[in-house]
């Protein structure tokens, strides 16, 4: 190897050092079920809860627009109620979690489909509740998977992960190109590579993995609120029955339904005695 493709190997090496460097702290506590693990964050947190919050407003307003914000006040009222039963329990795993600006709506559309932004701002479409039929353990399900991700903050982490993939492979590039190895009339085409290899090997798996954080913790969450969490079970189900054709997992930023079941399963034995203790 000569000496400028040490160099070359050498500053390579030192970017992903960098890269690992910044993945030293973990959003949350642990827990019952032990969901610990270091996260990259390269953005900061008051920066995507403003953004989150200005993109929600604007959702509302689109919707209201539509007539289709809390068309139901009895299924608004619905969520509104499960919510305060799961948010007190979120301080389990984020000591800051109360202080955060909660709000809960739902959009009438036909869409199976919610969500929990940076900050506690959740949406349901009425489309998930009216199709599945959900019993109110069910919707807990949902909304304590969502409110997982948010308390994680794994859109904090995709949006780095992001930035820190793109700026290894243009930083990579540009090394390749300055030494020799590859001409830089390639580099666009091999730039477009990286970024398809990289959705493969890292982007794809972290969300999986983001994915199996949220259905741990979200079901620990119901649990101490006193939902049965059995009940993500047949969540599960429910919308494993209503999905169409799904890609293989390997190519999907989710599980597969029996995976995600199966994982369910699992931590059953763990959460069912928080469950029992509120009935105590």
């Amino acid at each position: 190897m000569s000496s400028f493709s040490k160099n070359t190997f050498s500053v390579l090496i030192s970017l992903f050092v960098l890269f690992f460097a910044f993945s030293c702290a973990s959003t949350t506590e642990e827990g019952a079920t032990g969901v610990r693990r270091a996260q990259l964050s390269l953005i900061s947190s008051e920066q995507m809860t403003a953004d989150s919050i200005k993109s929600y407003e604007q959702t509302k307003l689109e919707a209201q627009k539509k007539g289709v914000l809390d068309k139901s006040p009895t299924q608004h009222q619905r969520l509104v109620t499960i919510s305060k039963r799961l948010i007190p329990h979120t301080t389990v795993f984020r000591k800051d979690s109360l202080s955060w600006p909660w709000e809960v709506h739902v959009i009438s559309s036909p869409d199976l489909n919610a969500y929990c932004m940076p900050g506690g701002k959740i949406i349901f479409y009425s489309g998930i509740i009216d199709k599945l039929n959900l019993t109110d353990g069910e919707i807990a399900a949902i909304m304590g998977h969502e409110i997982a991700h948010a308390l994680r903050e794994h859109s904090r982490e995709r949006v780095s992960q992001e930035m820190a993939r793109q700026g290894i492979t243009q930083g990579g590039l540009a090394i390749l190109v300055a030494s020799g190895a590859i001409d830089a009339k390639y580099a666009q085409a091999a730039s477009i590579g990286g970024s398809a290899l990289g959705a493969l090997l890292i982007s794809l798996p972290n969300n999986r993995t983001q994915e199996n954080e949220a259905d741990t913790l979200g079901v620990e969450l119901m649990a101490r609120a006193g939902f049965n969490p059995a009940e993500a079970l047949s969540l599960w189900r429910k919308m494993g029955s209503a999905g169409g054709a799904k890609p293989p997992e390997f190519l999907s930023t989710h599980p597969a339904d029996t995976t995600r079941i199966k994982r369910i399963e699992e931590i059953l034995p763990q959460v069912l005695p928080l469950y029992e203790a509120t009935k105590k």
